[in-house]
Parts: C-alpha cells; sequence; structure tokens
C-alpha cells in the first residue's frame, strides 16, 4: 500500500506536494468504455421510493440494476406473510415495480439482480414469469436458492426459530448471469453480493481474486443503501445543495475491482468522499469485514473525489472468507403493548411515581417484562405546553396476547381521572402484537446447499468456498502524534466531527471520523472508549469496542447490547440505533480551538 501523503483536503483528494500549493491535482487515468461494468442501486430496504426502477432505467446508461429488499426486521416481517400464505415470503412491492419497469429493462439491456425473493425465490421466480407473459415479453429468470435452513434448524443446533437464512455469496448470481439471466432474484444473500456477482461474472474473476472480489464488496456495500451514499441521512446535510429528492447511486466497477461511485446527471443529491465514507461506516465491524466470498480489509480502502459527483475507491485487499457462513435467525419472543403518559408542568419525577405505581398495582395480571422510560423534554418556564411536558413510556412484554392485550392498556387509561394532575395519554387503548427476537448462527458452509438455477430450469450447485481463514482481529494500527498541548473550547463533537450509526442485532455501531490530518491527531487520542461511556450514559456499563480505520480517519464503536433483542423487541426510543451518531455528536466535548471555525461548527 503506497505512503500515506501529508495532507489531504476535507474532500479527501490525494495531494501532490504542488497540489498543496495551489496547483491543479494530476487528472485521473481514464478508463475504457468497455472496461467499466456500471451498476446502480433501486432499493435500500423493503419500503424505499416506489419510483427508483423506473428513475434509474431512465435516468441513464446501466448494465446491472441492483435493490436490496432485506434486513434483519423483514426477513421477521416476511416470515410471518409465510405463515399466513406459504406462496408469499417475497417482497411484493418488487413485483409491482417490475410490472411498470420489466420491458423497459429489457429494452435498455438492463439485467436486474435482487434479494426481493426473501424466503420463496422460486416463487418470485415464477411470479416474474407471470408477470412477463401477461405483458407479452420474453423474460429468462434464474434465481439462487439453499439459504433457507429452517427445516434443518434443529439438526444445525440453531434452535425452532421462525426464520433461518444463511447469508449465501455472489457465485451463484455469477452462475446464473453466465447462463443468460435477464433477472436474477435471490433470497438471503449478503448485500454486497448483488454487485460482487454481476462483477464476476462480468470480468471473469476466480475465487481466489480476493483484491478484486473486496474492491467489489466495498461498492456493494457503499451502494446498497440507496441514497445514504448520495448524502441521504448525512451528517453535515447543510452542504448537500440538492436533498430534495436525492438521486441512487452508481458503481462503475472495474476489472481490478476498484470502482467510482457516482449517480446518474441531474439527478439529487451528492457523491462526495464523506458521503461515500458515510456508507462505508454503516452497520460494520472492525477492519476485517468478513462474508461468504471473501474477507474485505476496510483498513485497506482508499477514497479519492475525482470530479463532481464521483469518488474512487481504490487498494482494497481481501483474504480468504472464514469457513462458516452467517445465519440470520428470527423468533417470535412474544407479545408487547405500550402506552405513554404525557406528564406537564411542575413535579415530573413525582407525577412519573404516581403514574407507575398506579399503574402496577392495578394490573389483573403482571407481563413477564415491564419496562419504564422518562423522557425528559420539558424545560422550565416553557412558552407552549408541550415543551412544558415530559414523556413517560410502559412497555409490557409477555408469551401470553392476553397479559399485553387491552387489560393493560385499560388499565392505563383507567387512571385518567385519578392519578397525577393533568394525566392524558398518546394513544387510546389497544391489542398487543407479536414481536420478534433476532440472534445471529453460524454454520459450516459445506453444510448450506448454495444452488443456481438457470433459465433452462437447470440446477447448479455451488460448491463452498475451498480457501479459508479463521476471522481474527485487527491489531490496533500505530496512531499518529497527538496535538501539542494549547488552548480548547468546549463545543459539540459534531462542530468538525461526521458519524453515522446502525444496527447489527441487539448491537450498534457508530462510526466516526473527521476530514484533516489535524482533526485526525485530535481524535484517535480523545475519543476513547471511556469517553464515549462518558457522552453516552446508557451505553455505560455495556462492553463496547473501537476499531481504528487511519485511511478512513475514521473509528468505529460497536456497544454490545445496547438494542436489548433486535430492532423488533423495540428496547430503546430509537430501536435501529439510526440517530445514535447524531446524539454523540450533539455532546460537548474540549476540542482545541485551533481546530474550531475552519470546518463545521454549531451551537
Amino acid at each position: 500500500m503506497a505512503a500515506r501523503p501529508r495532507e489531504r483536503t476535507r474532500e479527501g483528494v490525494l495531494m501532490s506536494d504542488a497540489a498543496v500549493e495551489g496547483a491543479s491535482p494530476p487528472a485521473a487515468v481514464p478508463t475504457p468504455a468497455g472496461e467499466v461494468l456500471r451498476i446502480g442501486n433501486c432499493s435500500g430496504f423493503y419500503g424505499d421510493r416506489f419510483a427508483a426502477m423506473r428513475e434509474m432505467l431512465t435516468g441513464g446508461p446501466l448494465d446491472v440494476l441492483t435493490g436490496d429488499y432485506l434486513a434483519e426486521l423483514t426477513m421477521l416481517i416476511l416470515g410471518r406473510d409465510r405463515m399466513k400464505d406459504a406462496s408469499l415470503g417475497y417482497a411484493k412491492t418488487f413485483v409491482r415495480q417490475l410490472e411498470q419497469c420489466l420491458a423497459l429493462a429489457l429494452e435498455r439491456g438492463v439485467r436486474i439482480v435482487t434479494n426481493a425473493g426473501g424466503l420463496n425465490p422460486a416463487g418470485l421466480a415464477q411470479r416474474i414469469r407471470e408477470v412477463a407473459a401477461a405483458a407479452g415479453l420474453e423474460v429468462r429468470v434464474a434465481h439462487v436458492e439453499g439459504d433457507d435452513l429452517l427445516p434443518r434448524a434443529a439438526e444445525l443446533g440453531l434452535g425452532a426459530p421462525l426464520t433461518a437464512n444463511a447469508y449465501l455469496g455472489a457465485w451463484g448470481i455469477a452462475e446464473c448471469l453466465t447462463a443468460g439471466a435477464d433477472v436474477v432474484v435471490t433470497g438471503r444473500v449478503t448485500d454486497a453480493s448483488l454487485v460482487v456477482g454481476p462483477a464476476a461474472a462480468h470480468f471473469g474473476w476466480g475465487r481466489a481474486d480476493f483484491d478484486a472480489l473486496a474492491g467489489a464488496v466495498v461498492a456493494g456495500h457503499v451502494i446498497e443503501c440507496g441514497t445514504q451514499a448520495t448524502g441521504g441521512n448525512f451528517a453535515f446535510f447543510t452542504e448537500v445543495a440538492d436533498l430534495g429528492r436525492p438521486g441512487f447511486p452508481i458503481a462503475e466497477l472495474r476489472p481490478d475491482g476498484s470502482s467510482v461511485i457516482t449517480k446518474h446527471p441531474g439527478s439529487g443529491g451528492t457523491v462526495t468522499v464523506d458521503t461515500v465514507a458515510a456508507q462505508l461506516m454503516y452497520e460494520i465491524q472492525g477492519a476485517r469485514y468478513a462474508g461468504p466470498d471473501v474477507t474485505t480489509r476496510l483498513d485497506s480502502v482508499h477514497l479519492t473525489r475525482q470530479g463532481p459527483d464521483r469518488v474512487l475507491i481504490s487498494g482494497v485487499t481481501g483474504e480468504a472468507p472464514p469457513p462458516r457462513l452467517k445465519v440470520s435467525l428470527n423468533t417470535l419472543g412474544g407479545f408487547r403493548n405500550e402506552m405513554t403518559f404525557v406528564l406537564t408542568g411542575l413535579d415530573i419525577e413525582a407525577k412519573a411515581q404516581l403514574a407507575q405505581r398506579q399503574l402496577e398495582s392495578e394490573l389483573p395480571a403482571r407481563p413477564a417484562e415491564l419496562e419504564w422510560t422518562l423522557s425528559r423534554l420539558d424545560r422550565p418556564d416553557a412558552d407552549t405546553e408541550e415543551r412544558a411536558s415530559a414523556l413517560l413510556r410502559c412497555v409490557a412484554r409477555d408469551p401470553d396476547p392476553k397479559v399485553v392485550g387491552r387489560k393493560f392498556s385499560n388499565t392505563a387509561v383507567e387512571l385518567a381521572l385519578g392519578s397525577y394532575p393533568g394525566c392524558t395519554l398518546t394513544s387510546p387503548p389497544g391489542d398487543g402484537s407479536p414481536y420478534g427476537v433476532f440472534t445471529a448462527g453460524y454454520v459450516d458452509a459445506a453444510e448450506v446447499p448454495h444452488t443456481a438455477v438457470l433459465p433452462d430450469g437447470s440446477r447448479i450447485p455451488i460448491a463452498p468456498a475451498a480457501a479459508t481463514l479463521e476471522l481474527a482481529e485487527v491489531a490496533e494500527p500505530a496512531l499518529p502524534q497527538p496535538l501539542p498541548p494549547g488552548p480548547t473550547r468546549r463545543a459539540p463533537l459534531g462542530a468538525i466531527a461526521l458519524a453515522r450509526s446502525g444496527d447489527k442485532g441487539g448491537n450498534a455501531n457508530i462510526g466516526v471520523w473527521v476530514r484533516t490530518d489535524e482533526q485526525w491527531r485530535w481524535l484517535v487520542h480523545a475519543l476513547t472508549v471511556d469517553e464515549v461511556r462518558v457522552l453516552l450514559p446508557e451505553a455505560a456499563k455495556l462492553p463496547i469496542t473501537r476499531h481504528v480505520l487511519p485511511e478512513l480517519r475514521a473509528l468505529n464503536f460497536v456497544i454490545e447490547g445496547l438494542l436489548g433483542q433486535g430492532v423488533a423487541y423495540n428496547a430503546r426510543f430509537d430501536p435501529q440505533a439510526k440517530g445514535l451518531g447524531e446524539w454523540l455528536r450533539s455532546r460537548h466535548v474540549d476540542v482545541p480551538t485551533g481546530l474550531l471555525g475552519t470546518g463545521r461548527e454549531r451551537s
């Protein structure tokens, strides 16, 4: 890997000595058009912008269009769909999108690769054929299966879940595309596999081309969450001139696995080094990003601005994948209900204690879990009633739906005229609802029957990786020298730092990064695990691991157990930790005054 440059601009462009002095940076070496595979994305989750498929097909040239519809919570939703109707279990919105856009994709020669098959990829493949037949279109549909381990869950030591799906890799997709498929449907594959598969098929990569595969994994990780790569959910969002309707991202893959992230001309949003870095930091763990085909070294990723809305990803290295595949397990945990009391004015704590004591003493049956949260949103001498009010939330969970049903919520409402002054609630009484619990399992890759079902119905088994390597943590790299002592000022961390956070089961991650080498010298020494515990009291007693990614001037913190048993468990106000990074950025720390005033500073 090349030596680290002495300084970079805030956009991350590698600067030569002449460029630092004000000269123009050297032009990027062009890549012949035939050596670029343009892969776009039109969905980052089940429920994303419905019009995005048409927008991507009409906005400019593409070779492949991908759509990511699956998440941990989505698998639970699809599992419940399948319980009601065995023919379902796939993303139904994808079918409606294809009804409008299949002819357009065929006309433009754009292949579609999607994990919308969910728990029933064969069923979705058949539904696509029906859509094509109704429209008088000839389409070659293939699908990938084998991820569904539910029938063998007990045998594989996975318990008795509602869903059990192994994360497959890219080679089944590649096999389908090589066989001429126009549309490839998968179940639970890794999100990045939707990009890696087309790239491997197009460029003829082998199973041991780890660096190229790792480069494609990074490109796939960047575009799989849609507009999060083009300014959506971006910490410095006020810098994005046109965020009204951001365009979806495109990865221009090259034969060596490097890529350029961009978007269609004229679409909203922006693509910069920071918007790409933001997505890179989303829902990751350590410097090794494990997958079924390759383990990607995130500490090798290099980002370079190539021009407006163009960011080069290069230098990515890969290693052999681990011998076991991760399995997404969703289990019905029981039933939940919640009621929220509004507490206004004086004596908020005493009012909360009274409401809690009354409700718990009046419940006909105590739920297995009763969780109280007081959100002090009130302020003294408030100029509106809303600003004078706090929220007291009570969440009840129990295996018996009757215990957390109307008996629970009716009891809360019955307190209205005999409790604290001003007693009111945010909702009427209602029934409880089932909730899920997500856990991750692991099985030997050889136990998973990864299979490509080609357009002609042929079934091609996909062998597991021949070369594997047990996953291990990367030793913390050498840190830069800290800044010399000097004056500081109390300011929000977000005055200079960006962040992106997300969920992985019950764990949360927060990626934090800065734009200049001087800021990095401060951040890497100031933002320790102990400091995060102080800044985020909710995490103070939980295990926290810090990972250092100097090439991105970034730190990633993994907080274990913050989200309870996953998003469906709904353990906290922000069950997917989407705002956790913004909370951290809002906390005040002592920042060297020399780092303030030239970048971002907010009150």
